[in-house]
């Protein structure tokens, strides 16, 4: 394998900020997709409060990334050369530019306790935090900080959290193999593989930490950018970085668990409307139709989840989600 060539003029950069008084140590990501920069902007809101006195970091450490991917950023478009937050791990052999980014971010994480990863999404929807499983000690998601973490998602100000990505993204990589094997192909190494689901968050509670993922609003809605900063400043207080107030828990939430995910088969695979994310699905409801013509519809009462139109032949099309009596 020939080297990847650095790309010319770009850089990682984060910034630090350590208080007085002991604390946790905190992490939070703008622009993992690089079109995606609501976060990227609550950051720099943020970097100017504290450069400019007008927010103070008093316990623990706190670290900003405005940017995490810089390709995509310079390129405003969700992947450089692949999706960053699929198959993050570091290697030693950089096949893209996605895997430099991995090489650097993925021991950044380490050294922290707590993340906040902020994103948007194609389709109009209310914002909502992503969370991860219940405590458990299984092989996919090993997990012990539920507690913790799901008290912060009720800090953040959102109304919504959604849970179960890693369990259902593994059971879409079991249908591929299948498919794969029935088709007499191997398997693709990353997208039919479970690890290929591990992201930001995956990583950080794999080395110990907990996580959220908080999906801001609509990529170009201008309320998004508040949205990523009062939950920047509601986590920040909470977790007693600042000496402002803490948040109080947002006790109506709909929690809401992914049970299913479909993929796209053929390029020409066709929603039946232009499907949001929370769009409320009626056993029968026509979803969309396959290239020959076959209906896809809902088996059940659902809620449809990131449908993606524009989702490439063999990757995510839509998932299915059902109410979470256990948040």
């Amino acid at each position: 394998m020939s080297e990847l060539k650095p790309e010319p003029g770009l850089h990682f950069k984060s910034i630090t900020y350590t208080g007085q008084a002991p604390g946790p140590r905190v992490i939070i990501l703008g622009a993992v997709h690089g079109n995606e920069i609501c976060g990227t902007r609550a950051i720099h809101r943020v970097l100017d409060d504290i450069d400019n006195g007008r927010l103070s970091v008093v316990g623990g450490s706190l670290t900003l990334v405005p940017v995490a991917n810089p390709l995509a950023y310079a390129r405003g478009q969700r992947e450089g050369e692949r999706n960053l937050n699929r198959n993050l791990t570091p290697t030693e052999q950089p096949a893209d530019f996605e895997d430099h980014v991995a090489n650097w971010l993925c021991p950044l994480l380490a050294r922290h306790e707590v993340l906040l990863d902020l994103h948007s999404f194609r389709a109009q929807a209310e914002a909502f935090v992503m969370i991860g499983p219940l405590n458990n000690s299984g092989d996919l998601q090993p997990f012990s900080q539920a507690t913790e973490e799901r008290a912060l998602a009720r800090r953040l100000g959102v109304h919504r959290c959604v849970d179960g990505w890693l369990g259902t993204y593994a059971l879409g990589v079991e249908r591929r193999i299948r498919l794969a094997i029935s088709a007499g192909r191997l398997p693709d190494a990353r997208t039919e593989d479970a690890c290929y689901g591990v992201g930001t968050t995956e990583y950080m509670r794999s080395v110990g930490g907990y996580a959220l993922t908080l999906e801001c609003g609509q990529h170009d809605d201008p309320s998004a950018p508040e949205v990523a900063y009062q939950a920047i400043l509601r986590t920040l207080s909470y977790l007693g970085l600042t000496p402002t107030a803490a948040p109080a828990a947002t006790e109506e939430m709909e929690a809401l668990s992914l049970y299913e995910v479909i993929d796209k088969i053929h390029a020409d695979d066709a929603f039946s409307r232009a499907w949001a994310s929370f769009d409320r699905l009626a056993r029968g409801d026509l979803i969309g139709t396959r290239h020959d013509g076959t209906p896809v519809v809902a088996e059940d009462d659902a809620v449809i989840v990131f449908p993606d139109a524009k989702a490439k032949a063999g990757r995510e099309w839509f998932y299915l989600a059902r109410a979470n009596p256990e948040f």
